[in-house]
């Protein structure tokens, strides 16, 4: 079943944003908006069968709007951070956007978490909702050169398991590396903090971070310090550890070097909530997995009594690496004509 609500708050440019409400036959129901291609509320059960939202979101359109914290929005040109806002392709250097300090995060200040994408009509099968947005970035968008069009997939079945899937294609030779922003809690958006939760993570390796969030280059070995995620770890043991690395995040923010092959689908990481019995399996298509722990959410967002303070969500970003066109041993975020950039998520709940 899927609903429309064609005021969903406005945007600072007067622009409605639209809401659409998707839900599965086995009760499973998204809410998406065009605005930053976004995921605004997930419900999904516990093991008795109650249904909570297992995202932070806001009851209006303007907060996603400022884009201060990416809420659910779907962040690009280029996910994360790229040091001194620019790089170098086939020799010409561009100018990015710097939106944070010196540096660009996440596409700039315009990048496409403030965009109104286009919406094609919501797919209704038996077992199955989905939805896909549009979007057209023209060539010099926030300094990116090329036009680029962009479509991401949202799909949820009856399993409960929420595809994600991107396509990119562009005019000329530029960068693209496309993220889900969304922060999860799966006791429910406002029961609470993330540090209960145990995570599990396949990586053996970590990026390093300098004063700037920046990734130094070196690929740490995640073993027996606080970042070591290969048996399931309780975030609070993690986050309460003492590391010069979560000091100058103020908690995670960092990307994890997954293993494996990307040939295909495989298991990235495992979230867990002992208290409320749900389980989230992140699966990708990725290199990397950027987590952040909700370092700078300060309680003055939320959707009524909900206020997002500090770790009330964590994000499980799957993406190339930060920074790659500065490190030429990082997986390339290249893309060029004639060539189509597919990217794959799932994030699989099960209680």
């Amino acid at each position: 079943m899927a609903m429309k609500s064609e005021m969903f708050g406005m945007t600072p440019y007067t622009t409605p944003a639209t809401l659409y409400r998707l839900r599965n036959a086995a009760g499973y129901e998204i809410h998406l908006s065009d605005l930053g291609a976004c995921i605004v509320s997930l419900c999904v059960p516990d093991p008795s069968g109650r249904f909570d939202n297992v995202v932070l979101g806001y009851a209006e359109a303007a907060p996603y709007a400022c884009g201060r914290d990416y809420l659910g929005a779907c962040v690009g040109r280029v996910a994360n951070r790229i040091a001194g806002a620019s790089f170098s392709l086939d020799g010409v250097e561009y100018a990015l956007d710097a939106n944070e300090g010196p540096n660009s995060l996440h596409g700039g200040a315009e990048g496409f978490h403030r965009r109104l994408w286009r919406p094609s009509p919501p797919v209704e099968a038996a077992h199955l909702v989905a939805m896909t947005f549009a979007l057209h970035s023209p060539a010099g968008d926030m300094g990116y050169p090329g036009a680029l069009d962009v479509e991401v997939t949202y799909t949820l079945d009856a399993q409960g398991v929420l595809t994600i899937a991107y396509e990119a294609r562009c005019d000329a030779p530029t960068l693209v590396n496309l993220t889900n922003h969304s922060y999860f809690n799966l006791a429910g958006e406002g029961f609470g903090d993330i540090l209960g939760h145990e995570l599990e993570i396949d990586a053996e390796a970590f990026l390093p971070v300098d004063d700037a969030l920046i990734p130094t280059g070196e690929l740490r070995s995640v073993r027996g310090g606080a970042f070591d995620f290969l048996a399931p770890r309780r975030l609070g043991d993690s986050l309460g550890r003492a590391d010069a690395q979560l000091t100058l995040a103020r908690g995670l923010d960092h990307n994890f070097c997954l293993r494996g092959e990307r040939a295909g689908l495989r298991t990235a990481a495992c979230l867990r909530h002992p208290a409320s019995g749900r389980r989230l399996e992140v699966r990708t298509t990725e290199p990397g997995l950027q987590v952040y722990s909700g370092n700078v959410l300060d309680g003055t967002g939320g959707r009524g009594a909900a206020k997002h303070r500090r770790h009330a969500g964590l994000c499980l970003e799957a993406q190339h690496y930060p920074d790659a066109p500065h490190h030429t041993h990082f997986p390339s975020i290249v893309l060029r004509p004639g060539r189509t950039w597919r990217s794959c998520t799932q994030y699989a709940f099960s209680a």
